[in-house]
């Protein structure tokens, strides 16, 4: 059962104003499905949907077999609100719902990959009318992203912005439901993008989305690969198939390719003509004399093509930032962008919950950070160990019904660099959020005591920050690690307000009174 938001209502994602209508029998014809009620052939699609709910008059319903249920179950409701066609699988085909009806049906083995070619078709391929830029991977997608778009912003360019935290539209905000929408809603979405004017759109694209071809029939303008680490084995078997999830997206879709090389997935990925940026070895872009200051501020050379160099100063802190700067930076110059205006957008991003500073004018550093991977934990601590002589504080907890694998992992993680662990819960999800903590601590007390710092548990989130803030001495850090941006917390299928950055902010409020 999908997770309800207290006191809301799930929006209908936006759709372009106009829409020119495709008979249905093309639709069948471009995806090479079977059409019933042929007599019917002519019904024209201005819209596609996967969600009942937000079915409007002509729009194909897609039908697609679920893990819990399928979506034929909802047939009923779809055209009760004016849907004129449907999508599905011949195992949808058989049901009651579409046998009792004339309405056309669809019916082709996989629907759910063909559904960005349909979208796409009845949207007018938007993705053709503006560059779209991709950029994948384990950590650093939305950081990445935000660089790229503030200096396309920088060079003049009408930007849009897709990923975890938000969906921008020339400006306008909307709240993200998945990093990547599904791909009936990313093709409405393109199609409202070109109809205001935006020329580049800026995507952060998940292995979900690329197995489950959300990003179907979408034509990238750049695909863009920052690193692998372990994450989402819930979904992916093995770390093998996690990697060839994100490589579909370097299957000759992409007008061009960028790739960190740091590390060996992102080395695979390398062909002919491939733009590669490394901080630690030979690349089209390399980075050298990264400094910090003490407020976290980096500066570094990068060294690009034909002795290009380009002083940079971004306002995040840790390495991993460096490379992630350095990624959208050969992305930019690869694209044509100027370097005046790769620089001024870099140095002017911010990140909502990426090493995100809370200052309510407290004598130590607090920080909200969305690493919630075992690789992310270390190289975000190890970002602010680097600059800190206090003591380092943690806020740690594991989301549920997700990788159960990196539990132990990131107890292990965070307590070998601070001083102080507090796990707590994250999202449980619908699992029990005790069992979730407990495996965290496994991996925690198994360090050596000579290798770790102090470990606490306390669940409510809430009371483990004020905890973290009432340890902190002058000089300290205070990192609150794995929801970042997130206003929400899921629990047995309900999500309650909560702001890890607003808790914290009051958290020391209240300690300074």
């Amino acid at each position: 059962m999908p997770a309800k938001l207290e006191g809301k209502v799930a929006t209908a994602p936006p759709r372009p104003s106009h829409t020119k209508p495709v008979a249905v029998a093309e639709l069948a014809s471009l995806v090479d499905a079977h059409l019933t009620a042929p007599g019917h052939a002519h019904v024209a699609v201005t819209g596609v949907t996967l969600r009942a709910q937000h079915v409007v008059a002509g729009d194909l319903f897609a039908a697609l077999p679920g893990a819990r249920v399928h979506g034929v179950e909802f047939v009923d409701a779809a055209l009760e609100s004016g849907a004129v066609a449907v999508l599905t699988d011949p195992a949808g085909a058989r049901s009651p719902s579409l046998l009792d009806t004339d309405v056309p049906v669809l019916v082709h083995d996989d629907p759910r990959r063909v559904l960005g070619a349909l979208a796409s078709r009845v949207h007018g391929n938007p993705s053709a009318a503006v560059g779209v830029w991709g950029v994948t991977g384990t950590s650093g997608k939305t950081t990445t992203s935000y660089m790229i778009e503030s200096a396309l912003r920088a060079a003049g360019r009408r930007t849009g912005l897709i990923g975890t935290v938000e969906t921008r539209i020339a400006g306008e905000r909307l709240d993200s439901a998945f990093t990547t929408p599904e791909a009936p809603d990313l093709q409405a979405l393109l199609a409202v993008m070109a109809e205001r004017g935006v020329t580049d759109v800026v995507m952060e694209v998940s292995s979900h989305a690329l197995e489950l071809g959300r990003v179907g029939a979408v034509e990238f303008a750049l695909a863009a690969f920052t690193n692998l680490s372990q994450d989402h084995l819930d979904f992916h078997p093995t770390m093998e198939d996690y990697f060839r999830a994100k490589a579909a997206l370097f299957d000759g879709r992409a007008r061009t390719e960028v790739v960190c090389v740091d590390g060996e997935w992102g080395r695979r990925l390398v062909k002919p003509g491939t733009t590669t940026v490394s901080t630690t070895g030979d690349a089209t872009w390399r980075a050298t004399g990264a400094t910090v200051s003490a407020t976290g501020e980096q500066t570094f050379t990068a060294h690009g093509p034909d002795g290009l160099r380009l002083p940079v100063r971004i306002s995040l802190p840790g390495s991993f930032n460096v490379a992630n700067a350095l990624l959208a930076i050969g992305a930019l110059h690869t694209r044509g962008v100027a370097p005046e205006a790769i620089t001024e957008g870099l140095a002017a991003v911010q990140v909502p919950g990426r090493m995100q500073r809370v200052d309510e004018g407290q004598d130590f550093t607090a920080v909200v950070d969305y690493s919630h991977k075992p690789a992310a934990v270390a190289l975000a601590l190890d970002a602010v160990r680097a600059r800190s002589e206090g003591r380092v504080i943690v806020v740690l907890g594991c989301g549920g019904d997700r990788d159960t694998g990196k539990r132990p992992l990131m107890g292990e993680e965070a307590t070998r660099r601070s001083d102080l662990l507090v796990v707590t819960d994250d999202n449980p999800r619908s699992e029990d959020p005790a069992a979730i903590r407990a495996a965290m601590l496994a991996g925690a007390l198994a360090v050596p005591d000579d290798e770790r710092g102090e470990v606490v548990e306390i669940g409510d989130r809430g009371r483990a920050i004020r905890h973290a803030v009432a340890q902190a001495q002058p000089g300290d850090v205070v990192v609150v690690a794995g929801k970042g941006h997130e206003t929400g917390q899921e629990v047995a299928g309900v999500i309650h307000p909560f702001s890890d950055s607003d808790e914290l902010s009051a958290a020391i409020k209240a300690a300074t009174r």
